[in-house]
């Protein structure tokens, strides 16, 4: 029943996936406590998906779970539900036992479920079709989870799942890196009931191109995440548009640890889905650069962004790199032609625009914060337009070498009470989502009369909060991140962006961020 089956268009890599689960593919997670939240849950899933998953495990009590099903017999008939009861003992909530679990799976069915989930180690219990015939009439659906890590060998745990004699099989495993995420999408290729869900942060890419490679399902949380790195039902249908991604899409992407701050997916997705382009940009959390180079070319990523840690490091893996960029020492964009990556920096774009705006640059006097790779765009933008550059850094022979390198001169940090400047620039990831509270200056090292930090998330920062309060005009890193972003965008498509609209997206996001920012605190 599991076998391949192959060379037919529902089944074939690329092609139109299985009906099986009904037309959308992405399968919304209701989790709650109690039948009423459930059920609000379960109504605002079936305004974007037609597949919900009920997690019965979830609910408080069996007397919450009777409540739920007396009002599923209403709501079954708008979509495909699938019901599932996972025991503690395999991730999930339930502390009973299998004699428990399967009458409460078997009265899901009666009530208008679909299908029923149950984990392999249940199924083991029960010989032949007896486990089928007790959830009648839902089809069964065997599933594997591993929360710890992925088997080596996922082939012998396809062999067991497949001789539980299911109508569709799950695997589930943890991932520690991008490598283990494509092991597990392999699975679901070229077969039309099988699942494949790769676990985990690092894993995140690969939850979205799992339709794409062949999975006949997708999970996503209408609230609370039941998995590791599972995204949100809005997330999956809306920001990224996980169902309509297909073999010609073309991948891009961030690469950075941390990257899960990072709005450039929102960016970069908003000007593809405008311009009705076949791409998707997704955040790779990459721990080590080789890992994620392995999967370039086998996943098809056509381009990506660089930052912390890796846009100075990332230059000793290019094919070739773009003689400013090279200048500068540090790369945040590259482009893949054929099997050559080439490397660019658009930071040095994003800086000029975002200053220009606001002062004159020529003779200007500027204190850089910093000296990574960032903070090199900022110096080189400023050399060339012939600011005065006045570096300081944690490690002052960095800050010597930056500073020889562009003309200027390094200071410590001490002197910085007693100097004064135009213009101030943090280049340091202090005050970045989510350590929002500190700042890389202190108030009275601000003397300056503005004062630019590289930090957009959050729009508005510590370090910006204490220049506005001495009365010193503060730029945002969002005016950066935005023009750094479009010219991204720009390079990889070569097309005209939608530059507005992916403006007023980003800022309106990081506004919303904020709103919600102040209503939290005390």
């Amino acid at each position: 029943m599991l076998e391949a089956q192959r060379g037919t268009p529902e089944t074939s890599m690329g092609g139109s996936r299985s009906m099986m689960f009904g037309r959308d593919p992405i399968c919304g997670v209701v989790a709650a406590r109690t039948a009423r939240q459930a059920v609000r849950q379960l109504t605002l899933a079936l305004r974007r998906t037609r597949t919900v998953e009920l997690r019965l495990d979830y609910l408080a009590s069996d007397k919450e779970c009777r409540a739920l099903l007396r009002a599923l017999p209403h709501l079954a008939h708008h979509g495909v539900l699938l019901a599932t009861c996972r025991r503690t003992a395999n991730g999930g909530r339930f502390s009973g036992d299998i004699r428990r679990q399967i009458p409460l799976l078997a009265a899901a069915a009666a009530a208008g479920c679909a299908w029923c989930d149950v984990e392999i180690e249940t199924a083991a219990k029960f010989r032949g079709d007896v486990l089928r015939s007790l959830l009648r009439p839902a089809r069964l659906l065997i599933s594997y989870h591993d929360f710890r890590r992925t088997p080596r060998d996922l082939r012998s745990v396809f062999k067991r799942l497949g001789a539980a004699r299911a109508d569709a099989v799950k695997i589930a495993t943890h991932c520690r890196n991008l490598g283990d995420s494509l092991r597990v999408l392999r699975v679901a290729r070229g077969r039309r009931n099988v699942i494949a869900v790769p676990m985990g942060e690092a894993a995140l890419p690969a939850r979205v191109l799992a339709l794409r490679e062949g999975s006949a399902l997708a999970y996503a949380a209408v609230e609370e995440a039941t998995a590791p790195g599972q995204l949100s039902l809005e997330e999956m249908t809306t920001l990224y548009r996980a169902a309509s991604l297909d073999r010609r899409t073309r991948i891009y992407g961030v690469i950075g640890d941390p990257v899960g701050h990072s709005l450039s997916p929102l960016l970069h997705n908003t000007g593809f889905r405008l311009r009705r382009i076949n791409a998707v940009y997704l955040p790779f959390l990459v721990r080590e650069l080789r890992d994620f180079l392995a999967i370039v070319a086998p996943l098809g990523v056509a381009g990506f962004s660089v930052t912390l840690p890796y846009k100075q490091r990332i230059l000793g893996h290019l094919d070739e790199c773009d003689p400013l960029a090279a200048s500068i020492g540090a790369v945040n964009t590259v482009v893949r032609r054929g099997r050559k990556l080439c490397g660019y920096n658009t930071d040095y774009v994003g800086v000029l625009r975002a200053l220009e705006r606001r002062m004159t640059l020529r003779g200007s006097r500027i204190l850089l914060f910093g000296a990574g790779g960032a903070a090199r765009a900022v110096a080189f933008a400023l050399a060339q337009a012939d600011a005065e550059v006045i570096v300081c850094a944690r490690k002052l022979e960095q800050a010597r070498h930056l500073a020889r390198a562009v003309g200027g001169e390094a200071i410590l940090r001490r002197h910085l009470q007693s100097a004064r400047f135009d213009a101030i620039v943090n280049a340091t990831p202090v005050g970045m989502h989510p350590r929002t509270g500190a700042s890389p200056l202190t108030s009275s090292e601000l003397r300056c009369r503005l004062v630019f930090d590289l930090v957009y998330r959050p729009m508005r920062t510590r370090l910006l909060e204490l220049a506005a309060r001495r009365g010193i005009e503060t730029v945002s890193g969002a005016e950066m991140f935005i023009a750094q972003g479009i010219a991204q965008w720009e390079m990889w498509t070569e097309q005209r962006a939608p530059e507005a609209a992916m403006r007023r997206t980003v800022l309106a996001a990081l506004a919303r961020e904020e709103r919600a920012g102040a209503r939290g605190k005390p």
